[in-house]
């Protein structure tokens, strides 16, 4: 079974054609490298697999059944989660806060509605212990490493129960160690049985991590390999143009 399923999906502003014909799979707990340059179409093809663009010609299919997102929230109800590159995380606020953020827990006192903060913190560690990251749930935000941000960031999709999560350069701007967190926590989605689809610019990261990489120049589809068939040398030339195909 195939977890997303991209059939000739286009998407045109008037005469201008931001994608043509992209055609990919990726299967359950798969981990798939999207790369290409600035104006490939990589951010214009997560937001149609994300809910915020509708495309213009195609099809999508999300376990196997035909989807037509009308918003974000159509999407995160599917199943499919984003991690975006700002992260999207209120620095002012604790760890367990964010993660709860728009979804808070609630109990009855006195018969008042109040946070159930003490609820919330305890799911909060144990995400953090399933992703194995030492960040804390009281800690706030701002104090946070780039690594622990990434951490929060995930965990809140893992309360949501993603099957996909789309990651848009999540180790963009952060040191070497806080990019290994970050690729610890990708490899842990995977073994819980979550796809992921990673967007990025470096490299090493996805050939580190990802089964397969979907290359994109100039809004069409130019490779869809397996990491183990391809290498970093190849990957450069499709994206520059120096390879037509592969």
């Amino acid at each position: 079974m195939t977890l997303l399923t991209l059939e000739d999906v286009g998407k045109s502003y008037g005469a201008v054609q931001a994608l043509s014909n992209v055609s990919f799979q990726v299967g359950p707990g798969e981990i798939v490298g999207l790369m290409g340059d600035n104006g490939a179409g990589k951010s214009t093809l997560v937001k149609i697999i994300a809910g915020v663009f509708r495309q213009s010609e195609g099809t999508m299919r999300f376990q196997d059944k035909e989807v037509h997102f009308h918003a974000p929230v159509d999407a995160r109800k599917a199943g499919i989660e984003v991690v975006h590159q700002d992260l999207a995380i209120a620095d002012n606020l604790s760890a367990a806060a964010n993660i709860f953020l728009g979804r808070e827990l609630h109990r009855r006192i006195a018969g008042f509605r109040w946070l159930d903060h003490a609820a919330m913190a305890k799911r909060s560690g144990e995400l953090f212990n399933e992703l194995k990251s030492e960040t804390r749930p009281g800690e706030l935000v701002r104090r946070m490493s780039g690594g622990q941000r990434q951490a929060v960031a995930i965990a809140r999709t893992r309360l949501a129960d993603a099957k996909l999560i789309l990651m848009d350069e999540p180790t963009a701007a952060i040191s070497v160690r806080q990019i290994a967190e970050v690729l610890a926590l990708i490899l842990r989605l995977r073994d819980a049985g979550i796809a992921v689809l990673l967007i990025s610019h470096r490299m090493p990261d996805v050939f580190d991590v990802c089964d397969r990489v979907v290359v994109l120049r100039r809004g069409r589809l130019v490779a869809n390999k397996a990491i183990a068939s391809s290498s970093p040398q190849e990957v450069t030339g499709l994206i520059t143009g120096a390879l037509e195909t592969a």
